[in-house]
């Protein structure tokens, strides 16, 4: 079955591709998911629309990408999170809040599908995230989650 990627799908292709894949996993999970769609001769419009909308906000470079990962690594991102007892948190730190940190910590903007945590994080410290900048650059930063002061009763 030849379909055209809406998204980017881990080892499949990024949004705009065109590939081929077995009938059931287009059928039962890329379409349904809304990460594909079938591939028509008219949809050949629609590819180049992703495809200039992914040239927009990718970096254009390795160069670029080399630059990007440099400020991250110099960037302290730092999350103030509401935690219960034994420091876990309440919910866990996602990407975009991850993405906000960074920004608000003065670091270059990343997009969020760029995010690569290493777990889900629900508790408070120190953690290693890495971000996919480019085919041949991945740039490692430092994510310090700290409880909020709790309000006394």
């Amino acid at each position: 079955m030849k379909i055209i990627l809406t998204h980017e799908v881990p080892n499949l292709g990024s949004a705009g591709d065109v590939v081929e894949v077995k009938n059931g996993y287009g059928r039962n999970y890329l379409l349904p998911q809304g990460l594909a769609i079938a591939w028509t001769k008219g949809g050949q419009k629609e590819v180049d629309a992703i495809q200039r909308a992914r040239a927009a906000r990718q970096i254009h470079d390795l160069d670029q990408a080399r630059t990007v990962a440099e400020q991250l690594k110099k960037t302290d991102a730092h999350i103030v999170a509401r935690t219960g007892d034994g420091d876990r948190l309440f919910g866990s730190i996602t990407a975009v809040d991850v993405v906000k940190a960074v920004d608000e910590a003065g670091g270059p903007k990343i997009d969020r599908r760029r995010v690569e945590l290493p777990a889900a994080i629900k508790s408070v410290g120190t953690y290693d995230v890495a971000v996919k900048l480019h085919p041949e650059v991945t740039a490692k930063f430092k994510l310090q989650v700290t409880p909020a002061k709790r309000r006394k009763k």
